[in-house]
């Protein structure tokens, strides 16, 4: 793990930006496609709105979420509404998309569906991630209802999660998946969040899920 600090939001969200599409070029050179997967939540967006008008072969990239709650894709709660909205604008346009919503069904019933949907685009070029002050990333929760199964190295891509805080399920890329991308890029903001970071080094993934997924991340601080 790597932390790069900056003076300001809006320099760190110019500049993640900028190392993500270098990411997603120097895969496109050896790969025919590359695989994006994203947060959700407020904390991208500003990186979005950079990283869309990136001059690169966006028709080669294939950009999932990295948890999505079950709500239409019209929902203000969807991630993928987010991720529509603000990345796959401009040149981004071209980028194809891979939902994890299934209208009218229970995420369970279709969770072997979409995993073979997501399998092909394993492991992950890219993936970009946030972390909220109780130290849980993408749906990963403390205490959640199946988090032990979705932290084992052999567990499957997605995991149905139900956190008590939470209106509706989620449907999240287990921790190996996480883990396991190419280039992975963590943005924090705030003293909250850095000093949660600094304690979940000295956790286990049961306490503190993010701790899961930082071997190897590029993480990036700003107050």
């Amino acid at each position: 793990m790597n932390i790069q600090e900056y003076p300001d939001r809006e320099i760190l969200a110019i500049d993640v930006a900028k190392r993500l599409a270098d990411d997603l070029e120097t895969h496109l050179l050896h790969h025919d496609t590359a695989s994006l997967a994203v947060a959700g939540g407020t904390t991208p967006g500003p990186i979005f709105d950079d990283l869309c008008a990136a001059s690169i072969n966006w028709d080669r990239v294939h950009i999932m979420a990295s948890d999505e709650r079950w709500v239409p894709s019209d929902s203000e709660r969807s991630n993928a509404r987010l991720i529509r909205a603000r990345l796959m604008a401009g040149p981004a346009s071209t980028a194809r998309f891979l939902p994890f919503y299934v209208p009218d069904r229970a995420p369970e019933e279709v969770l072997a569906d979409v995993e073979a949907m997501i399998a092909p685009e394993l492991p992950l070029s890219v993936l970009l991630l946030g972390m909220g002050e109780d130290m849980h990333t993408a749906s990963l929760f403390p205490g959640v209802a199946g988090l032990a199964e979705a932290l084992q190295p052999s567990a499957s891509p997605l995991a149905v999660l139900r956190p008590d805080s939470q209106p509706e399920a989620r449907v999240s890329l287990s921790a190996p998946v996480l883990n396991g991308a190419l280039c992975k890029h963590l943005v924090i903001f705030g003293e909250g969040k850095r000093q949660a970071l600094e304690r979940a080094l000295s956790l286990p993934p049961e306490e503190a899920p993010i701790n899961a997924v930082l071997s190897g991340a590029e993480v990036h601080w700003a107050p």
